[in-house]
């Protein structure tokens, strides 16, 4: 039986992600408790519910989770901030979600980032076990719900995907995007794969569809049943040349978020990345 059978409850349901999961998934015939701290901007889809609910509200977000067989936790923060900023909504809203998994018992989908690794050079392909490597506050969060799922697990079974999205577009924009893009489709599927598939322990997945100029290789693909049918080459020719002026934007893999506060008067030297 699919986790998708019961209940499902998806935060953030009103930022882009959420609104496109809560359409998709309602047309699929999932139950979904949807929530938010802002109101839903887009008609309540068929067979779901939309709570205004704080993640920082532990009660709260107890009460959302009761009978949920899976939690997709797209609620909180999604750009770069200050760190009192993603404290609240990215840090202890997170961990309100576990304390709530924990409690019913059930499976997250967890999305992590590409800020998660950001500050990785775009010439290295990277490994599910590497180390993580924030680009700034807000990827320093995704690092965070990234050991908060290994915690859970390894001390109370939680299970979790951990989904390192890279960037969930209609189309490619610019040349770094066919590095990172994951289509609605292939992302689509891969939450389905959340639901549907019997054990997923605590796996990390790359968030990219089929592209051959990818920054990622090796995951959990396989043990949730899930591959990418699409892929950004196609965007190629239409994307030659949009890049920045922004020798570190330019440099690494976490693109523009890098440069927010960013301090450094010249490149770090290569040999202070200890794994190469």
């Amino acid at each position: 039986m699919a986790l998708s059978d019961r209940p499902v409850l998806l935060t953030g349901a009103s930022g882009t992600i959420g609104r496109l999961l809560a359409s998709r998934l309602a047309a699929l015939g999932w139950t979904l408790r949807l929530t938010d701290v802002v109101p839903l901007p887009i008609a309540l889809p068929q067979g779901a519910t939309f709570d205004v609910v704080d993640l920082e509200n532990q009660g709260a977000v107890n009460e959302l989770a009761k009978g949920c067989g899976l939690i997709l936790h797209f609620g909180g923060v999604s750009t770069e901030q200050s760190f009192e900023t993603v404290l609240g909504p990215n840090l202890r809203g997170s961990f309100h979600i576990y304390e709530a998994a924990r409690k019913e018992k059930a499976r997250v989908a967890f999305p992590s980032s590409v800020h998660a690794v950001g500050l990785y050079e775009r010439t290295e392909i990277l490994d599910q076990d590497c180390l993580l490597r924030p680009d700034g506050y807000y990827g320093l969060s995704k690092a965070y719900g990234e050991m908060l799922a290994r915690l859970y697990f390894d001390k109370h079974a939680v299970e979790s995907v951990l989904i390192r999205i890279g960037s969930v577009l209609p189309e490619v924009p610019d040349e770094r995007i066919l590095s990172t893009w994951i289509s609605h489709d292939d992302f689509v599927r891969l939450i389905e794969r959340c639901a549907a598939a019997e054990h997923v322990d605590c796996s990390v997945i790359w968030g990219q569809s089929d592209n051959s100029r990818g920054f990622w290789r090796n995951d959990a693909r396989k043990k949730l049943g899930w591959a990418p049918l699409d892929s950004s080459d196609s965007q190629a020719e239409h994307v030659r040349g949009k890049v920045t002026d922004n020798p570190v934007v330019e440099r690494y893999q976490g693109g523009k978020f890098i440069v927010v506060d960013y301090s450094r008067s010249d490149f770090p030297p290569r040999s202070m990345f200890p794994e190469e």
